[in-house]
């Protein structure tokens, strides 16, 4: 779709208004957001518009659609699908080789399951490899009550955060304050930066994780505007 309006505003609702026409979702409902932050962000996005709409430079209108057409109607459905991560996080799936990799993921993850057993009061199983190994069930719980208390925007803004990292508890401690997105990002990203270390850069691997980061950077900033 090709830009028809002139002027981007906010009404008292905190939609979104082109030219005085409130934005849809595609679902056909008004685009409005939760804060003044989040909607002065998305309004950004409009008005950032040339000649042509591409979704692609607009992932804060995106999310925001996907939390009022997708996640809405159904946050604890969605919700349930966020907390499922709590049975296989990243954290808990350690290199059994090299003593160095080792070293590295015990140095970076650590911590971050430290935070979560001392702020859910859970226990988590640290296994070596990849097969799976069930969590205890009170710590499967724990989290996902940690989960269904958040609202839609709150929830859209986590799933990418999950996805692209791997590691609800990482997520959950990012959208606590606990811990910055460089540090979660640098954590997550271990097991790729050895390879690269070991066997050279790889140009279509680092456009792939170039790309994650940057819908990672997206939630992030979502989830900071509804704050």
């Amino acid at each position: 779709m090709k830009r028809f309006w002139q002027a981007v505003t906010i009404d008292a609702d905190r939609v979104v208004r082109l030219d005085d026409r409130p934005v849809r979702t595609p679902g056909r409902v008004p685009l409005a957001l939760p804060t003044p932050a989040l909607a002065a962000a998305v309004a950004d996005e409009w008005r950032a518009v040339t000649d042509t709409i591409d979704p692609r430079a607009m992932p804060l209108t995106g999310l925001a659609n996907a939390a009022i057409d997708r996640v809405a109607p159904d946050p604890a459905a969605f919700a349930r699908g966020i907390a499922a991560y709590a049975e296989s996080d990243l954290l808990a799936y350690r290199a059994e080789s090299p003593a160095e990799l080792v070293a590295r993921e015990a140095a970076a993850w650590d911590p971050l399951l430290d935070w979560a057993e001392r702020r859910y009061d859970v226990h988590f199983v640290r296994v070596g490899g990849i097969m799976h190994q069930p969590q205890p069930a009170a710590t499967i719980a724990r989290l996902h009550e940690a989960v269904v208390s958040r609202d839609a925007f709150a929830l859209v803004a986590l799933q990418p955060i999950v996805t692209i990292t791997g590691t609800l508890v990482g997520s959950l401690m990012l959208s606590e304050g606990a811990i910055d997105p460089d540090t979660l990002w640098h954590a997550v990203t271990v097991d790729e930066t050895w390879q690269a270390e070991q066997w050279g850069e790889d140009a279509e691997a680092s456009a792939a994780l170039a790309a994650r980061r940057r819908d990672f950077d997206a939630a992030v900033r979502f989830l900071s505007l509804l704050g």
